[in-house]
């Protein structure tokens, strides 16, 4: 699962840095500012677990465990979930999508949850 963390990292990390200049540059001008807000909301959360998906990945290198694993899976369907759809709905105009943005960050709640209790354990 290390290698598979350190690429959905490198991934998230990626294309977060490319979305967050396509907002910048290219939808500026397109989307109204409460769009634009939504949509960088999206960037900010994906480079934020992008970097705790690095971090998971360090981690499982020296202290492998299911606790470990369950936190990097989590906020990988976190970026999806979260991140994923506050692009698609600011994208498609979709207002409905907004209904997927939650259990988004319950996944990032449960991987941060998940992480602490690995620490705790640790001790």
């Amino acid at each position: 699962m290390l290698r598979v963390f350190l690429l959905l990292a490198a991934f998230a990390g990626f294309t977060g840095v490319a979305l967050g200049a396509f907002a910048a540059h290219g939808l500026k001008a397109r989307l109204s500012a409460e769009h634009l807000a939504v949509f960088q909301t999206g960037v900010h959360y994906q480079l934020i677990h992008a970097l705790a998906l690095f971090g998971v990945a360090l981690l499982l290198h020296y202290l492998p465990g299911r606790l470990l694993t369950a936190a990097g899976s989590l906020f990988a369907l976190g970026i999806l979930l979260f991140s994923g759809s506050l692009y698609a709905l600011v994208l498609s105009g979709v207002g409905k999508l907004g209904i997927i943005t939650p259990f988004g960050g319950l996944a990032f709640l449960a991987g941060w949850a998940c992480l602490g209790l690995a620490a705790w354990r640790q001790a």
